[in-house]
């Protein structure tokens, strides 16, 4: 990780309205029409939710939430640029509990490999080569925690 960029570790706070006409109308949300599976969280099993926090920040992840709703818990949600689906990073969540690091492949779907892969080893990441598998490429990293991921590269969606 480099230190070009401070991270704010600190939990902020997400107010839930207790009425649902309360909440502003979002016309970036995909309406969720009968039928659709929306995969929207991914729970990540890490050690330390700040460092795992600031490690992905560094690679461009936006904060959404990062609160304490009771003694013991706390939930961090981060999303990849431009992506619908999030992670989430928690502590005292049982239905969550995964063992540390054993999260593998997720993908990370980018329109330049060689530019995706270059910005997150300028920010922090251990990436691999790009490899090229029947025209499809990837490139493979870890967090912090070894939970792995793969940046992928499809020339026919760009």
């Amino acid at each position: 990780m480099t230190d070009s960029q401070p991270v704010d570790l600190r939990p902020t706070h997400t107010e839930i309205p207790a009425d649902v006409a309360d909440i502003p109308a979002d016309p970036t949300m995909p309406p969720v029409r009968p039928g659709m599976f929306l995969l929207e969280l991914v729970p990540v099993p890490v050690e330390d939710i700040d460092r795992a926090k600031a490690f992905y920040v560094a690679l461009g992840f936006h904060p959404d939430v990062d609160v304490r709703p009771a003694d013991g818990v706390r939930i961090v949600q981060l999303t990849p640029p431009g992506s619908a689906c999030s992670i989430v990073l928690s502590e005292g969540v049982p239905s969550l509990d995964m063992p540390v690091g054993t999260l593998r492949g997720l993908h990370l779907v980018v329109s330049d490999i060689e530019q995706a892969r270059a910005t997150f080893v300028e920010r922090g990441a251990d990436v691999g080569p790009v490899e090229d598998l029947g025209g499809v490429f990837y490139a493979a990293f870890a967090d912090p925690d070894g939970n792995t991921w793969t940046l992928q590269h499809m020339p026919w969606r760009t």
